[in-house]
């Protein structure tokens, strides 16, 4: 990760059915900086905000008012290319097997590159580098797309935007209706994708042990507004905080704050099971070694 601003959004405001009985302010003052390799999560409360946030990233919403900047550039200037940011900021949205279409898996993924204007061999190239990426096996490619699991449907839909080569993979929900199996794969397959690439990664999900597990610093969004901006341990220290708008922590803050308050030096700013069982080992270790110096 580097510290260079991919993006800034700067006071965005969005407000739906502007100056009617209905109308409803979805964004409030939202200000915050992406810098280029950062895995963001975003997190929130049905109605907090977060899908309508993202599609503001790539373009596909506009500010009622506010400044959105994508290297540096004002998105809502005339002169600014939004097919090109669309390009370069790819959104998955939730349930992304809807998105798919095309006869084959591989035409499917072929469309993006297509439509950047590649010719059809640097697109059928760009999908097959795609495919292999998301792990899916070369004897799939040539099959309609609605034959596979709910897992593999993920994957394509992954892929086709990967064939794009964007520089920020936008994921709303990406393992909703996956069993637990099919969830790791899919976030696991995102993680490599973050690490290996140095792509920057922005996850919305509703799973606090997914977003503990996988990003680097969280935006909790709550009635349109960005109530925290930080690390996950620092995040999730606001436990009760979160619980107040509708959210929690992970499971395993609540169990290392109940063994604290019965006596054991566990850490209570461990998150994931791993940093769970290392406090935990600790802890433990220092209990019998004290226990047999006693002796």
């Amino acid at each position: 990760m580097t510290d260079k601003m991919l993006m800034i959004l700067d006071k965005v405001n969005y407000v739906y059915s502007e100056d009617t009985a209905y109308q409803i302010q979805a964004l409030k003052d939202v200000s915050f900086k992406i810098a280029e390799g950062q895995f963001i999560g975003i997190i929130g409360h049905t109605g907090s905000g977060k899908s309508t946030l993202i599609q503001h990233l790539n373009g596909l919403m506009k500010a009622t008012t506010g400044s959105i900047y994508f290297h540096g550039q004002d998105i809502y200037d005339d002169d600014f290319d939004l097919r090109e940011l669309r390009n370069r900021v790819g959104l998955v949205f939730q349930y992304p097997e809807h998105q798919l279409f095309e006869t084959t898996i591989f035409d499917d993924v072929c469309f993006g590159p297509k439509n950047q204007g590649l010719k059809e061999e640097e697109a059928g190239l760009r999908a097959f580098e795609a495919l292999r990426s998301v792990g899916l096996p070369e004897e799939l490619y040539y099959q309609s797309p609605f034959d596979l699991s709910g897992g593999q449907k993920r994957r394509v839909a992954i892929a086709g935007v990967l064939a794009m080569k964007p520089e920020v993979l936008i994921l709303d929900e990406p393992t909703a209706g996956l069993d637990p199996a099919g969830r790791d794969e899919i976030l696991d397959l995102v993680a490599r994708m973050h690490r290996e690439r140095g792509i920057t990664v922005i996850l919305v999900s509703h799973s606090m042990e997914d977003i503990a597990k996988y990003v680097q610093r969280i935006i909790v969004m709550n009635h349109g507004e960005v109530m925290f901006d930080d690390t996950p341990s620092n995040v999730f220290a606001h436990y009760r905080e979160l619980e107040a708008v509708g959210l929690a922590a992970p499971q395993v803050t609540y169990l290392m704050h109940e063994l604290k308050s019965r006596g054991l030096s566990v850490n209570t700013e461990a998150i994931t099971v791993e940093e769970a069982r290392e406090s935990l080992i600790g802890a433990l270790t220092g209990i019998d070694s004290g226990r047999r110096d006693i002796r």
